[in-house]
């Protein structure tokens, strides 16, 4: 029997316009997210933020939260639409999961969706400056905005989810880095197991540790998150000492990132 040559019809990834992304970044006042974000750090840090990381506003659920999946080469793969409550940060999830995509909305015809990791755009800076600069991974793109905000000494990225775009493929874009994992609670093995791949690919890899050495089993149980600690103080501008004097394992965080209170 004649051997078949394997199969390269592999569907080619799709992309959307990018003049979408610029269209839904006009109305950020409407955005819950974008209001909760502004009394944690001020509306000059959330604008600067938001337009770095292209974080838009849809027409959905009374302006939900688009995070735009721009890859290295500036294509557009992706738009995941989120609903968060503007009191709290956090997401809705009743009576619904509010979470859908932007080609699913749209119909897009024949939309072969291939994630990338939200933020990766931002490794297409090849300044001294950003180049220099570890990167850090999480799990969503909130921490991974959150985490922004606290600790601008890494170039934080998502993953999208647990499993989301965690794959060799996907990460080749982190060749030559140094990275970092902040997995959730309770996502720390999985995460782990993760090392040994991205080593092949990164200049360094390591999965921190930092969370499961401060938590505490209801923190545990919660699954919380970096950003959940960063936020423990829920004052406009986040006094730090009143964080610590609340979290005193938030001081191990902060000495052992070598952190410096940014104003």
């Amino acid at each position: 029997p004649i051997a078949k040559p394997l199969s390269s019809s592999a569907p080619q990834t799709s992309y959307l316009p990018s003049d979408w992304v610029s269209q839904s970044m006009q109305k950020f006042d409407v955005n819950p997210l974008y209001r909760y974000l502004t009394k944690v750090a001020g509306k000059e840090k959330t604008d600067r933020l938001f337009n770095l990381y292209k974080v838009g506003t849809s027409k959905m659920w009374n302006g939900a939260t688009v995070f735009w999946q721009i890859d290295i080469n500036g294509n557009v793969r992706a738009g995941k639409i989120m609903g968060y409550d503007a009191k709290t940060g956090h997401r809705i999830k009743h009576p619904f999961n509010q979470v859908n995509w932007v080609h699913s909305v749209k119909r897009v015809p024949d939309f072969h969706m291939k994630q990338c990791l939200f933020g990766e755009h931002l490794l297409s800076d090849t300044s001294a400056a950003m180049s220099a600069k570890p990167v850090a991974i999480v799990e969503s793109e909130k921490t991974a905005l959150v985490a922004a905000l606290f600790i601008p000494d890494f170039v934080w990225l998502a993953t999208g989810g647990m499993h989301g775009c965690f794959n060799s493929e996907a990460m080749q874009v982190l060749r030559g880095r140094d990275v970092i994992l902040f997995p959730d609670l309770k996502a720390t093995d999985e995460w782990r197991c993760k090392v040994q791949m991205l080593q092949s690919v990164c200049k360094s890899a390591t999965c921190s540790g930092l969370l499961e050495k401060m938590a505490t089993d209801e923190q545990r149980r919660q699954g919380l998150d970096i950003a959940d600690f960063l936020l423990m103080e829920d004052t406009p501008q986040m006094i730090l000492a009143k964080m610590i004097q609340r979290n005193p394992a938030l001081q191990l965080l902060i000495d052992e990132l070598d952190l410096a209170l940014v104003e």
